[in-house]
């Protein structure tokens, strides 16, 4: 823990020792602990001052220049910084930095585009799809006609044949491609050009793979669709929330869209945070970060199928994993709990074509830390090892807390 945050604990020990008891146990589970969240990261210092500075106290409702309340003009300064920075980062002529998630840019997106009962095309939830993208569940699913395209049984790579068969039938008002569990490029040119043989707006969720985008280590959307939709934390490791990218025609449709149609007053503190993090994701190190990260997850894609598992795409191009314990004899959910008792933080996932339950991984936290691909031949023999049953928990668990103290989050 850094200093810091040891100032900090100590000033909230003192007025709330219960709630310090909580944040300290946190903060020592993620050191002690192998996150392999795909959607998590660490963030920065500067991130966390941010996150925890004075801005955190000012209502600023509207944007700036236009807002509903006074005393703006620091944070006006503030999101400014932060709207050129991400459209200098991504190449885009215009950026909304006030949603506070990506779920609810995506739905500030459809808000900007579409109306109740619109049909609108998706990768489907069995394949990847995100619950914004027709989850009966999700106000996308209860406000818009959503039909879902897959991926082919074979390789598990997007059906694109599919997707222009069902776009020419159904017609849609807007297609979306991205995915929360699809480990490869997606091939944004030809969504694009789907996407116009129709008259449909083209949405790209990009919550996975923008910090690569960031770094240069995958596609950028921007020049393909007429909206990002993005999270800015994930690969590009700021502060939890959301962002739009969008050309000028829609810039007024997006703003209003999002206030003040979908939500009220904008959180200054974490627009903050995201102007450091769109700061530091311009540098040299973070675009060596964004291609280690995709190194560190071909390398740990590899030693898993080395393993035995079955992974899907046979590999990845991003910094995600989506894999079948199966042939180790255990199913998605069982392996997750083994793998959680012995340190290793990941999800599970839908697997395609099937009902059976997946793993999903990613490398964001742990390249982060600065582990490389030697670790990460490491890790995954250590993981199947527990799913096997040759590894004892305790053990694995001795062996990942040996790991993780070599590589903390926040040294010093």
């Amino acid at each position: 823990m850094s200093v810091t945050h040891t100032l900090e604990a100590d000033v909230l020990r003192r007025q709330d020792p219960e709630l310090a008891d909580i944040l300290l146990g946190e903060s020592d589970r993620q050191a002690t602990t192998l996150q392999l969240v795909a959607a998590e990261n660490f963030t920065s210092p500067a991130v966390l001052a941010a996150l925890g500075s004075p801005l955190a106290n000012k209502y600023a409702e509207g944007y700036p220049g236009a807002r509903y309340h006074g005393g703006c003009e620091m944070v006006d300064v503030a999101e400014r910084l932060a709207v050129e920075r991400a459209k200098a980062l991504f190449g885009a002529e215009h950026a909304n930095v006030q949603s506070h998630s990506g779920s609810s840019a995506v739905l500030a997106a459809y808000a900007a585009l579409l109306r109740p009962g619109d049909t609108v095309l998706a990768l489907g939830l069995p394949y990847g799809g995100h619950l914004t993208h027709g989850s009966p569940a999700n106000f996308s699913g209860r406000w818009f006609d959503f039909v879902g395209y897959g991926v082919d049984a074979e390789t598990g790579l997007i059906d694109y044949d599919q997707v222009r068969t069902l776009a020419r039938n159904h017609r849609p008002k807007a297609i979306v491609c991205g995915s929360i569990a699809y480990p490869r490029h997606i091939d944004y040119a030809f969504f694009r050009d789907i996407a116009d043989e129709v008259g449909a707006y083209l949405i790209a969720d990009a919550a996975h793979p923008m910090g690569l985008v960031a770094g240069g280590a995958a596609p950028n959307p921007v020049p393909y669709a007429d909206v990002v939709c993005a999270t800015t934390h994930k690969v590009l490791r700021g502060p939890r929330g959301g962002m739009i990218l969008c050309g000028s025609d829609l810039a007024e449709r997006i703003d209003r869209a999002v206030f003040p149609f979908t939500q009220g007053g904008a959180q200054m503190h974490t627009i903050a945070a995201k102007a450091v993090a769109f700061g530091e994701a311009a540098t040299p190190a973070f675009a060596a970060y964004a291609h280690q990260v995709v190194a560190n997850a071909r390398m740990l894609a590899a030693g898993l199928a080395a393993e035995g598992l079955v992974v899907t795409t046979g590999g990845t191009d991003t910094h995600l994993i989506t894999a079948d314990p199966a042939p180790l004899g255990v199913d998605g959910r069982d392996a997750r709990g083994r793998l959680a008792a012995a340190g290793m933080v990941l999800d599970c996932c839908a697997l395609p074509h099937g009902d059976a339950r997946g793993l999903r991984l990613g490398t964001a936290a742990v390249t982060t830390q600065g582990m490389g691909e030697g670790e990460m031949a490491w890790l995954a023999a250590l993981l199947a090892g527990v799913l096997r049953g040759e590894t004892e928990s305790q053990k694995a668990r001795e062996e990942v807390r040996e790991l993780a103290g070599r590589f903390p989050p926040y040294p010093g």
